[in-house]
């Protein structure tokens, strides 16, 4: 089994390696030594013989270029992308051009980053498979219940992979993986209880996936191996693991995914009594051993586990629009293929129609049929059904009868990194953005009681720059960032945190009585910014408007504070409210992205 690469039709170029000829060591490891090198994902097998990178097509060069990327330690340069997919630098700027344009790359200078964009083709599948509406509340409750890390793992190709997560409320420092982390089979309670169901070509897949590599140094997520175990060994020991899982209907992990912890896993089974996920405990050896962890989780996962099993298969559950989905929502390809006129030769159509169909397959809960997914993509049949024969033959699409759904292949394309960002790491590229663009200081907060709190700035080296670093708390009556938030409260919520902390001359400017508060509040509600002339500190002016989340609640703020003069406050908001506003709706566009599935915290 070659490795991922390789069988994608992504092969580094024949010559010097990649440590000798001035590639970055990290984008060589995406490649080489990735999350997903040799793991044999796909259920389809290999890929095409395409005779070397260049000759495959748009939608699998497009693809491969965001496989490197995601595994590749940000930011990446592009001739180290060009050398670490073989592609010829013209066709990886073209791609890159492409990525960029739909929103999945960003660049900052001529470095390349990925993007919370990229994690609507992981969204798709978990929207597709009925996963992501099923998961959540049943491992939130289970978290609290256990007062320990739980998580939701899948069958990709012969490895574990997981689509979900918990943490209980309050724990400082959390164990669990990340959601899209890939783990092998045979080291992970999750692989013993999914690999009951495997037929002879999974393990022929799982053999060879170990013989390319022993050691595990292709999944980023668990220690590599200090020593080659035996294949025959290796092999013995996890079919004794797996009948036992069979019989008892629970595995149990004593430290083989990572010294120190230890995991507990049941099954999720179909309608048909298959197992189809599993749900895992993981706890360190310091807080359960083993058997402990068994006695303490056993019977509220199973119950977990049934609940999950009839949300998904039970009677209320049926095909239909995936759960938050805008019936109305313009068709996927109208994002992806309108910037041919503006971008021309540099836009690769090909490449964004194949990106389409992948997204639009995620519109309802059970995949689509060919003419659905066209429908849904805004193209043609016979486009849509190329690109689904290709995304089929690549891992990243499967067909359940007339129905295409993704797989959970695609969460390899950097859910790990990007879906436990916060929102301070969120906005802060968009700060940037506008700080750059107005030439101010450029700031998010959300409320914390009666306060604002600053979790994300960006500040200008002006001798007039206030000086507030993340984590600054501020009166919110008497900030701008503190009046949108404000403002957006229920009547009864605002005045508890208005009496909590009552208004008091900061400067002579500082509006006090409820009175003047109260309209300053309904202005800002009424006009969707809040501008602070001189309250909080004289010669300090400051605006702001709020950023919603995917419900359309005020969660944070984010703001440009500027000198008062000479400027009046009307040329400000002129000035810099678009700007402002502008930024604001590419914060909420990118929490929409990794709120989908799961909170964000603020940072």
């Amino acid at each position: 089994m070659t490795d991922d690469g390789q069988e994608h039709g992504l092969k580094r170029r024949a010559g010097p390696s990649a440590e000798g000829d001035g590639m970055a060591p990290g984008v060589a490891g995406a490649v080489s030594g990735g999350a997903e090198a040799g793991t044999g994902m796909s259920s389809t097998g290999p890929g095409p013989e395409t005779g070397g990178p260049e000759a495959a097509g748009p939608v699998e060069r497009g693809l491969g270029v965001l496989r490197v990327m995601a595994g590749a330690p940000q930011p990446v340069r592009p001739g180290d992308l060009a050398r670490a997919t073989g592609l010829a630098r013209s066709a990886v700027d073209r791609i890159t051009a492409t990525l960029v344009h739909l929103g999945h790359l960003r660049t900052e200078g001529r470095d390349l980053s990925i993007a919370p964009r990229l994690l609507e083709f992981g969204n798709a599948y978990l929207d597709a498979s009925g996963f992501g509406h099923a998961l959540r509340p049943s491992l939130e409750r289970l978290a609290r219940a256990l007062d320990e890390s739980v998580s939701a793992i899948v069958l990709d190709g012969c490895d574990a992979r997981i689509i979900g997560k918990a943490v209980p409320p309050g724990r400082m420092i959390p164990l669990g993986f990340r959601v899209g982390d890939l783990l092998p089979a045979e080291r992970c309670a999750a692989g013993a209880v999914l690999a009951t169901a495997w037929d002879p070509r999974t393990y022929e897949a799982w053999r060879a996936r170990r013989a390319a590599d022993p050691l595990d140094a292709g999944f980023v997520a668990v220690p590599t191996r200090s020593t080659e175990p035996s294949p025959e060994r290796t092999e013995a020991d996890f079919a004794a693991w797996t009948g036992t899982t069979a019989a008892t209907g629970w595995a149990l992990d004593d430290q083989l995914v990572a010294p120190g912890l230890v995991a507990l896993s049941v099954p999720v089974r179909d309608a048909d009594g298959r197992p189809v996920c599993a749900i895992s405990v993981l706890a360190h050896t310091s807080r359960h051993s083993a058997d402990g962890l068994r006695e303490h989780a056993l019977t509220a996962m199973t119950r977990s586990a049934q609940e999950i099993s009839q949300a998904l298969y039970g009677p209320a559950a049926a095909l239909g629009p995936s759960a938050g989905l805008d019936p109305s929502a313009a068709p996927a390809g109208t994002a992806y293929t309108d910037a041919k006129p503006e971008l021309g030769p540099s836009f690769l159509q090909a490449l964004a129609r194949g990106l389409a169909v992948l997204v639009a397959l995620g519109r309802q809960r059970g995949g689509l049929t060919l003419a659905e997914a066209a429908e849904a993509a805004g193209l043609s049949y016979p486009s849509t059904r190329r690109n689904l024969l290709m995304l089929r033959q690549l891992g990243y699409v499967e067909q359940e009868g007339r129905r295409f759904l993704p797989t959970p292949h695609v969460l390899e394309l950097g859910y790990a990194r990007l879906s436990g960002l916060t929102l301070a790491e969120l906005a802060q590229p968009h700060l940037a953005h506008l700080s750059g663009q107005v030439g101010e200081s450029a700031s998010l907060a959300v409320l914390d009681g009666s306060e604002v709190r600053y979790i994300a700035r960006v500040a200008t080296e002006q001798i007039t720059s206030a000086r507030i670093a993340p984590g600054a708390r501020l009166p919110a009556y008497a900030t701008s960032m503190g009046r949108v938030l404000l403002a957006g409260l229920p009547e009864p919520d605002r005045a508890a945190r208005l009496e909590a902390l009552p208004p008091q001359d900061l400067t002579p400017y500082t509006l006090t009585s409820p009175a003047e508060v109260t309209t300053a509040l309904r202005r800002a509600a009424d006009d969707g910014f809040a501008l602070v002339e001189q309250e909080l500190e004289i010669g300090l002016r400051s605006l702001a408007v709020p950023v919603r989340d995917r419900g359309g609640r005020a969660v944070a703020a984010v703001n440009v504070a500027l000198h008062a003069g000479p400027d009046s406050p009307e040329h400000t908001v002129a000035a810099m409210l678009p700007a402002l506003r502008a930024c604001a709706a590419r914060v909420e566009t990118d929490l929409a992205m990794v709120s989908a599935h799961a909170p964000v915290e603020t940072g």
